[in-house]
């Protein structure tokens, strides 16, 4: 039935005003009402007015008819309506979804995702790969109905906790409160992460022009391990709510970290407490500041016999650092106030420090340290147990007082200044050049030193430019110089080398690591062997400095044991003059080597490798020792045991003398004539022979 123009107008009118406010179902039932009083073909004419389909209108139409009940409150459609959800259609769609998400828990370990960035699109994607088609939203909507939600890592793990963790805790507390009581200073110190010095990129973002961001490098290693650095150690005053920030430009050595103390006091702490007489300060377990350090200990007996102040130090046990005040406290208030700038020169970085405020009144002051720190600086055991230090009966390992001398003067074994190692190092290194311990004449070390030290050079550079990862990209700078110098490594290495003494000893003397010296060694060894050049080890071998002075102020091997093989020697003993007994021995000295080098190399079962250190160690017997133990042992003097007892050595060592010297006697075909008087000990051997020290 066709409608006329009026009755469409009035509808589109009604439709217009009606429609936007009704939910689905209403104006379903609208439409479906107008159609009805139409009558015949008045779902087609409303389906055209309204611009829906006449599906809709009809069904409308047949909910009246039918009389219906309203739906509950809240919904438009009957219960069950609608698209049925993805999980409902596909049963196993959750389980193959908690099968990627958790592959270590309660999934497959195979998981194609499990080192995969678990993102909503690959999961999709695996998903319909596996036969679930699946959208990333609706995977984002399933993870949340079961209970996940994006989260970072938590940092709670601290490992295997100390026994005495809490325990170290409580006592760090009470020795805090006892000396802020007695109005004395606590600081705690540490040492703020290392930051390179550049236009390197920092976090963090900062208000500035929009479209106009600081232009940063897009990479931040191209430094290397030897570009400029700012090394941050602060103390921070618990009391006074005050930090002090010591800016380094060397190494983060122990000398370092004490030096910064030292400046805090200088310029703040004996002005706040000017009637201090004891110090506290709370430290980290490792670092610069560790308690496992000597030269941290050594250095605090120096200050403390610079200031008269008796410093206790409290250790945080192993791996609670974060406990520490001083990182909470001013180093993430540091962090903050430079965070998206970059670190363009050591001043940015000093004032950026200077520049840190907080609400509750914190200050902090920051001071450039320019001066040299080197690395590789020890304390020997005797110079540790001279220091002044009282270890608490509550584990003294981590807590201990350093209190002043009673005269007020530095302990022997007390670090003094960088000035002194320099001049003690030096004064060691001369007596180490002598002609007589080296072998060759000044001259001839010079000229040694002068042909190597080009090659040495070249050889630590090609080792930085390993480290670093490429070449310099600026030129040598006067800070982080090496201990020792490319001439002091040609003479740590003869000396070495001639078998003088061990490596621990030169280290001792030098007050340097062992660790220090023996890279030094191996490369001057590798350039030696290189240009052919040897190294004529000597019969001596020292076993502490003072031996080493005594044999090169007399010019004579006085020890001990150098008159104990003079007096061995003797003629009534050998059957021949020293003389011949001396050409003797140099004679079979090189058949010696080679048929203990011989044996060694079948033991080994193949050639030395390079760069090893060749039997370098102290003997308890020298190889011109076991030559002359063998022609006494076939002048028949006495048993094995008695000889071992002379020479002051165990039967085991004398019996494998005995095994690399007699083959050589043997295959020279030399004979001696028994002795006609048989010793019974080793006490009458020596007695029979005159004790007369020997001449050079």
């Amino acid at each position: 039935m066709a409608f006329s123009e009026g009755v469409h107008g009035q509808l589109a009118v009604r439709f217009q005003m009606l429609l936007p406010h009704l939910d689905e179902r209403q104006r379903r039932l609208l439409l479906a009402a107008e159609a009805r009083l139409l009558g015949h073909g008045g779902v087609r004419a409303v389906a055209r007015v309204s611009g829906v389909s006449e599906t809709t209108v009809r069904r409308g139409v047949f909910e009246l008819e039918a009389g219906e009940a309203p739906p509950p409150a809240g919904r438009t459609r009957r219960p069950g309506g609608g698209r049925k959800r993805a999980e409902e259609v596909d049963p196993g769609l959750v389980s193959a979804l908690m099968a990627l998400v958790e592959p270590d828990e309660r999934g497959d370990p195979m998981s194609p995702l499990r080192w995969t960035t678990k993102s909503l699109r690959n999961l999709a994607d695996e998903l319909t790969r596996q036969g679930h088609p699946i959208s990333a939203m609706t995977v984002g909507r399933l993870l949340k109905d079961s209970g996940f939600s994006l989260q970072a890592q938590a940092k709670t793990l601290e490992g295997e906790q100390h026994p005495d963790r809490d325990a170290q805790f409580r006592y760090i507390n009470e020795q805090v409160k006892q000396h802020q009581a007695d109005d004395e200073p606590v600081i705690s110190v540490d040492t703020k992460k290392k930051e390179m010095i550049g236009q390197l990129p920092n976090p963090g973002r900062q208000w500035r022009p929009k479209g106009d961001p600081v232009r940063v490098d897009d990479h931040s290693f191209f430094s290397g391990p030897t570009g400029e650095a700012a090394i941050p150690y602060g103390i921070y005053d618990l009391s006074a709510d005050a930090g002090w920030v010591n800016v380094g430009t060397d190494h983060d050595t122990s000398v370092f970290a004490v030096a910064s103390i030292r400046r805090w006091w200088q310029a703040r702490g004996r002005h706040a407490y000017p009637q201090a007489t004891r110090l506290l300060i709370t430290a980290d377990a490792g670092g610069s500041n560790g308690y496992r350090y000597r030269v941290w200990k050594a250095e605090l007996a120096k200050l403390v016999s610079e200031t008269g102040l008796a410093i206790t130090v409290c250790h945080f046990p192993p791996g609670t650092s974060k406990w520490n005040k001083i990182e909470h406290r001013l180093f993430s208030h540091i962090t903050m106030n430079w965070r998206g700038r970059p670190l363009t020169s050591y001043d940015v970085v000093v004032q950026s420090i200077a520049a840190t405020r907080t609400r509750s009144g914190l200050r902090v002051d920051a001071e450039l340290d320019t001066g040299r720190y080197p690395l590789g600086i020890a304390i020997s055991k005797a110079q540790m147990k001279s220091l002044p230090i009282d270890y608490h009966d509550t584990h003294g390992t981590w807590n201990y007082t350093v209190r002043p001398d009673a005269d007020g003067a530095l302990g022997e074994g007390t670090v003094r200044n960088t000035d002194h190692y320099h001049a003690a190092r030096r004064r060691v290194l001369d007596l180490l050049s002598e002609p007589a311990l080296t072998g060759m004449s000044r001259e001839e070390l010079a000229a040694l030193t002068g042909r190597i030290t080009p090659e040495l050079s070249s050889l630590r550079e090609e080792r930085l430019h390993r480290k670093r990862g490429g070449p310099r990209r600026h030129g040598a700078g006067d800070n982080k110089r090496p201990v020792l110098s490319p001439a002091d490594r040609v003479l740590v290495s003869v000396i070495y080398l001639r078998h003088v003494c061990s490596q621990n000893l030169l280290a001792e003397m030098l007050g340097l690591c062992q660790r220090t010296i023996g890279p030094s060694i191996k490369e001057v060894r590798r350039l030696l062997q290189e240009n052919g050049i040897s190294v004529t080890p000597t019969t001596l071998c020292f076993s502490n400095s003072k031996e080493i002075e005594d044999f090169v102020r007399t010019e004579a091997p006085v020890s001990a044991r150098g008159q104990l093989t003079h007096r061995l020697a003797d003629p009534s003993l050998t059957g021949m003059d020293r003389t011949k007994l001396a050409d003797l021995i140099d004679q079979l000295s090189v058949r010696q080597a080679a048929l203990i080098e011989r044996r060694r190399h079948q033991q080994r079962g193949g050639p030395r490798q390079p760069g090893t250190r060749g039997g370098v160690f102290r003997q308890k017997i020298t190889d011109a020792e076991r030559l002359l133990a063998a022609v006494l042992y076939q002048r028949k003097l006495g048993t094995r045991q008695i000889l071992a007892d002379a020479f002051g050595v165990s039967l085991g060592t004398l019996n494998n003398a005995l095994a690399d010297a007699q083959p050589v006697l043997h295959e020279a075909g030399i004979t001696l004539p028994p002795a006609p008087t048989r010793f019974t000990t080793g006490a009458e051997l020596l007695a029979s022979v005159s004790s007369n020290t020997p001449a050079s």
